[in-house]
């Protein structure tokens, strides 16, 4: 593998700085701290209490805010708390300078002033602004700073939004923007898209002109909020949000502030006229009603119900949230050219107000391509990555024919019917099939496509997100059968194991599969990794399959399959070449056993771990609980029930990680076991880590005939604590039957304290209980109940 490490072209930032303790601000130092940076919060100095006030108060907030920004709470402690009078010497040692203050010019340029000073010689200075003119704030700074400076956009939440987009000045030095966009993709796990200098820059551009368009369209065709919203989100693959939640959830009065920015910024937008925000918005702010942060927006909740605000009675009334039986059936058409056909030819008020916002945001995408962006590949995904869509507004409109809709679109705009009388651009017209193909992306400024950039830190993607119509190399199948596939990329000796079920989960094809594909590779490979092609991970056993031998009474069967399970672990855990785990999202009950098996596990930050299978009546049985038992001899030889007391937890409760860093303080990852901020290169990084443990001589551990259990003492520990939840209502009966023989397992049973055992002693003690566990009634009412309706049930 030839590709370089990203650190050849990164800067290299040892600390950060973030001005502005704001909600951007303190969360961009939060994801800046998940990342290891060690990262300065300044506000203002308090008037009252410790100077420091304000960022301690909005350190200490992080910990409370959901989704968590910090992806581990304990790491709050390492950000420093500053202000402006006592501590602006930090900066002398800082590497990255953000600034997220106030969307207010002078305000900005006031703290520029006061900064400047204090600034090393070779730090970068990035403003957070979301809209305000990157050049305008560069004139403020002193000559030697503007080459170091640029706009650094995050997307709220920071720590899960992909976007950031990346705005030069004229005279941001070329090497500065590498470094960073090395840094933001690799440290920070970003995707990075450069914009031009424009008001709002690509992604709020594009994606508030598209929410303006939707809530003018909301006032022609008469809908209410909540048929909106069922129309604008997964039916048309957007977020579960789609447009009124959003708002709700971004903040009335936030929404009105950047809509007001368009209209006092872009005078000469022929859409102008709308760039202002509707007599109910307005109303809404009026009243104080400001969205979620308020408890009342678009909805409000009464009682458990959501009930919706409807304009014509100016009171809120039951949420309905469905479309109408004809565009329900028009937006499950698959093909996306019928599907647009018959949108713009249907009579119904839904279809035409659908057809009609997809043909304002398509036009307007196109009209401003040129103004805002380098190419129709950035303006996608701006909007994939910042608002979450499955595909950006030019593959979608690729996808339903370039040509077909752009003569709609043209004929909507000559017969008054389109927000704005503006032309098309020629470059639309001109016989072309679209702005994604084999030669890259359309750029209007430069009328050619360019391809993806030529970055070093990209070759570390090995499976980049794909625009539209891309493809990439799918290796070569080395054997296969109807579970998974084993295949190389390249010619490193790596195998890939990925599996085909649906969610990746484990049936008898996967465990037989990965078996036979270990035998292949320690024969002809020098190591192999498990990888998905999509997340999950792997969402665990194929509870459905194992449920009907259940039910049809096939005891044996069932053993059967335990045992496999178990063995599958273990030839991963013995492999005579070391076997990597790729995690990325899910990786549940079986998903998560075969992880701790392997030689290492490679997690991408975003990936959710755990031993779930209490929540269905049944404990860990692909070798967990046996592997837990095995750590916690190895953690302390003379007292392992210490390290079993937080696992023990950890199963019982079916606690699944928040991240991957939580996962190493949940004892679900080692601590030598390597977490990855950016997903897109989670296979490049397990690869490596593979091949330097096949160089290093890895081999896998002995089979360990001595491992000093917990014993009998343990287990009576565990149950004396037990018994206290039962009292206060806290588990019920078979909550307590299932964490009574997880903590024999993991205690090693019925035995006298610090008794030696083998692997195969823990094993059988974990089959025995799973096996009996799942012949109750209560365990099989959990597994169907969950089947069902994707919820665990408390019997």
């Amino acid at each position: 593998m030839t590709a370089p490490s990203s650190s050849q072209s990164a800067l290299r930032i040892r600390k950060a700085a973030v001005l502005g303790a704001g909600v951007m601000g303190a969360q961009i130092a939060a994801h800046l701290t998940n990342a290891n940076v060690e990262t300065v919060l300044f506000d203002l100095p308090a008037k009252e209490g410790p100077k420091s006030g304000i960022a301690l108060k909005a350190i200490e907030n992080l910990k409370k805010l959901s989704p968590a920004p910090l992806a581990d709470s304990t790491r709050a402690a390492a950000i420093i708390p500053a202000n402006y009078d006592d501590d602006l010497e930090h900066l002398k040692d800082v590497d990255l300078v953000i600034e997220a203050i106030a969307e207010r010019m002078d305000w900005k340029l006031d703290l520029y002033k006061k900064i400047a000073p204090y600034v090393s010689k070779t730090a970068v200075l990035a403003s957070n602004t979301s809209g305000l003119s990157i050049n305008g704030l560069a004139d403020a700074l002193p000559e030697e700073l503007r080459h170091r400076f640029t706009g650094v956009h995050f997307f709220n939440p920071p720590r899960y939004m992909q976007l950031v987009e990346l705005i030069p000045t004229k005279l941001t030095d070329k090497k500065v923007l590498e470094g960073l966009e090395a840094f933001l993709t690799t440290t920070v796990g970003k995707g990075v898209v450069y914009a031009k200098d424009t008001p709002n820059f690509i992604g709020n551009r594009i994606g508030v002109f598209s929410m303006l368009a939707t809530m003018y369209h909301t006032e022609q065709f008469k809908l209410g909020f909540d048929t909106v919203d069922a129309l604008t989100g997964p039916a048309v693959g957007r977020p579960k949000s789609a447009t009124y939640r959003t708002a709700d959830v971004v903040g009335l009065d936030t929404m009105a502030h950047v809509i007001k920015t368009m209209a006092d910024t872009l005078a000469n937008d022929p859409w102008h006229e709308y760039f202002k925000a509707p007599a109910w918005l307005s109303g809404l702010i009026e009243q104080g009603a400001l969205g979620q942060k308020t408890g009342a927006g678009f909805y409000k909740k009464a009682g458990k119900d959501i009930v919706v605000l409807d304009v014509a009675k100016r009171d809120y009334r039951p949420s309905e949230q469905k479309a109408s039986d004809e565009v329900a059936a028009i937006l499950a058409i698959k093909d996306p050219a019928e599907k647009f056909g018959k949108l713009r030819g249907s009579s119904d008020p839904q279809a035409q107000f659908l057809w009609a916002t997809f043909r304002d945001l398509f036009h307007y995408t196109a009209y401003h391509l040129a103004d805002i962006a380098d190419t129709a590949r950035d303006v996608d995904f701006a909007i994939r990555w910042g608002y979450g869509w499955k595909l950006g507004p030019f593959e979608t409109w690729q996808a339903a024919g370039w040509q077909q809709v752009a003569g709609w679109i043209a004929e909507d705009i000559a017969a008054g019917k389109a927000m704005s009388k503006a032309p098309l651009p020629a470059w639309v017209t001109d016989g072309r099939t679209g702005v994604h193909g084999k030669n890259g992306s359309y750029s209007a400024a430069a009328n050619a496509d360019k391809p993806r950039s030529q970055h070093p830190v990209y070759q570390r993607q090995l499976f980049p997100d794909p625009i539209l119509g891309e493809k990439f190399d799918q290796g070569s199948t080395v054997w296969e059968n109807d579970g998974i596939r084993l295949w190389t990329l390249g010619d490193d000796g790596v195998g890939i194991i990925s599996f085909k079920t649906k969610m990746n989960t484990v049936n008898d094809q996967v465990l037989d599969g990965i078996q036979h594909a270990i035998g292949i590779a320690e024969e002809k490979l020098k190591a192999v990794v498990i990888w998905q092609n999509s997340e999950p991970f792997s969402a665990g056993a194929d509870l459905k399959g194992a449920l009907g031998l259940l039910q049809a009474g096939k005891i044996d069967d069932f053993k059967a399959m335990v045992a496999n399970f178990q063995r599958t672990s273990m030839r991963i855990k013995h492999s005579l070449v070391p076997v990597v785990a790729a995690v990325r999202g899910l990786a549940l009950g079986g998903g998560c056993e075969f992880q701790m098996h392997s030689a290492r596990t490679v997690a991408a930050l975003e990936s959710y771990i755990g031993l779930v299978e209490a929540g269905v009546g049944l404990l860990p049985a692909g070798g967990g609980l046996h592997e837990l038992a095995v750590r916690a001899a190895q953690v302390n030889p003379t007292d392992p029930f210490e390290y079993l007391k937080k696992v023990f937890e950890t199963v019982a409760m079916a606690k699944v990680s928040a991240s991957a860093l939580e996962a190493k303080q949940l004892g679900l990852l080692r601590d030598s076991d390597v977490v990855v901020f950016n997903a897109y290169e989670l296979l490049y990084v397990a690869k490596q880590v593979a091949l330097s443990l096949a160089e290093s001589g890895w081999r896998a551990p002995l089979y360990n005939r001595n491992i000093p259990v917990a014993g009998d003492v343990g287990t009576a520990t565990f149950k004396a604590s037990l018994a206290n939840l039962q009292a206060g209502y806290f588990a019920s009966e078979h909550d307590v039957a299932i964490a009574t023989r997880i903590a024999d397992a993991l205690c090693g049973g019925a035995i006298e304290r610090g008794s030696l055992v083998d692997e195969e002693w823990l094993l059988d003690l974990e089959r025995k209980h799973f096996v009996e566990l799942a012949q109750t009634e209560k365990t099989q009412a959990r597994i169907a109940h969950t089947m069902t309706t994707g919820k665990p049930l408390r019997n």
